[in-house]
């Protein structure tokens, strides 16, 4: 079968279309053929080393959907022929893998393989930011950073259908109108404005209740300027780099502040809250109260292209790719 595989760290380039051999599925997995496969920052975090896969070479992708081919010993929940989505640690950049059954979750039938595809990582990256992490609740206000993003599109729906007030920053105006478009109350266009001080502004000095920030480095401090006393900042991404070391009663200073990085993974633990909190993201997309746009349909051979467009930030809403 074809698979990615990343035998050094590196720029896009280093993703090599290959011939991979695997086995059949051990005792508590399940061999899947993805149908489509999602496309996610990490992805690019695992690439270039930030992250640090357990081997190398490594196969790159976090989350997939498509239909169980056969199953190992010990698993009775899965049978051939369902339709499945699933996420995991790397693995999914390839026609078919073994994955483990604790992080698979049958597909409901209105929701196809590109959506379930698309939604998995950062559908449940919104879910466990939203209803975990700080529950949002009518009447909050919230700021969404890169909320053109795939995770960012999502949260400002959630957030809505939940009856806060969304505050989303942006770097075009095309990307404006398409958070407009997805339900935000207010859009900022960094590259214009003090995102903090507009933030402000727009909540009659007050601050907003959360900040769900995936940008990082550049974002930290306008971020919690944002914050009325006793907010929360939320930290699940770094796409301009990491945040620098800081001085824990900076958060004291600015308003007795709550600073959180969680890892989705350390929610997915336990098998109940994989099927729970995916039970949950299916039916806020089953329902249309969150639609998960597919922006982009690109081959899996042509991943570092997708890769490219992605760090330069060309994306909006989702991509995925087609084995």
């Amino acid at each position: 079968m074809k698979a990615i595989r990343v035998h050094r760290h590196g720029g896009p380039e280093v993703l090599s279309y290959e011939d991979v051999a695997i086995g059949p599925p051990g005792p508590g997995e399940i061999r899947v053929r993805n149908r489509a496969i999602g496309l996610n920052f990490v992805d690019v975090y695992f690439r270039t080393g930030a992250y640090a896969p357990p081997t190398l070479p490594f196969i790159p992708g976090n989350e997939a959907a498509g239909e169980v081919v056969a199953v190992g010993e010990g698993v009775s929940e899965f049978k051939p022929g369902d339709r499945v989505a699933y996420i995991e640690t790397l693995g999914a950049y390839a026609e078919e893998r073994n994955v483990s059954a604790h992080f698979v979750v049958r597909l409901p039938d209105a929701i196809d393989f590109e959506t379930g595809a698309a939604m998995m990582l950062k559908g449940l990256t919104a879910q466990y930011l939203l209803r975990r992490t700080f529950r949002v609740e009518p009447g909050h206000k919230i700021l969404v950073h890169a909320a053109a993003g795939g995770v960012g599109l999502m949260l400002t729906q959630w957030a809505k259908h939940l009856g806060a007030t969304v505050i989303g920053t942006v770097g075009s105006p095309e990307k404006a109108e398409l958070v407009r478009a997805n339900g935000a109350d207010y859009v900022i266009d960094y590259r214009k404005e003090d995102f903090a001080k507009r933030v402000r502004e727009i909540t009659d000095g007050e601050g907003v209740n959360v900040v769900y920030d995936g940008v990082g480095k550049a974002t930290f401090h306008g971020s919690l300027d944002s914050l009325r006393p006793l907010g929360y900042f939320v930290s699940y991404g770094a796409a301009s780099g990491a945040i620098e070391p800081f001085d824990i009663m900076l958060l004291m200073q600015k308003g007795s502040l709550f600073a959180t990085w969680q890892l989705l993974f350390t929610h997915l633990a336990k098998r109940e809250d994989v099927v729970a909190m995916s039970k949950e993201l299916f039916a806020v997309v089953a329902s249309g109260a969150v639609k998960v746009p597919v922006h982009t349909r690109m081959p899996l051979a042509e991943v570092a292209e997708a890769h490219r467009r992605l760090e330069s930030r060309q994306t909006t809403g989702a991509t995925v790719l087609l084995p």
